[in-house]
């Protein structure tokens, strides 16, 4: 029964550790945990908002996952980069409503 039980464990700590570095393998092709598609391209390859970097490549803006809500996130990359197109995340795009109150806040 130990045996079983250990085994099981083992598996179930193995499932575990493979979906943690799948998801995070996942926010690392995006380039971050955000991810901002301004209308305009930025013309700077680096954008800083309260303490986050952001690093623009391609059009595209990315920064790690921060301890402010998604939306306070979406609303200060727009003040610094300007109207977006979409804002992702952890890979998944905000919906019409909460990309609008964000683009409400473009300079």
């Amino acid at each position: 029964m130990t045996r079983i039980l250990t085994t099981a464990a083992a598996l179930a700590s193995s499932i575990l550790l493979s979906s943690v570095l799948f998801a995070t393998a996942a926010i690392a092709q995006t380039g971050g945990y955000y991810t901002a598609t301004p209308a305009t391209a930025p013309t700077k390859a680096t954008v800083i908002t309260a303490g986050t970097l952001w690093k623009c490549t391609d059009g595209v803006c990315s920064a790690k996952q921060s301890t402010q809500r998604d939306v306070i996130m979406c609303q200060m990359v727009v003040q610094r980069v300007g109207k977006l197109n979409t804002f992702t995340v952890a890979g998944t795009p905000i919906d019409a409503a909460m990309l609008e109150k964000c683009n409400a806040r473009a300079n």
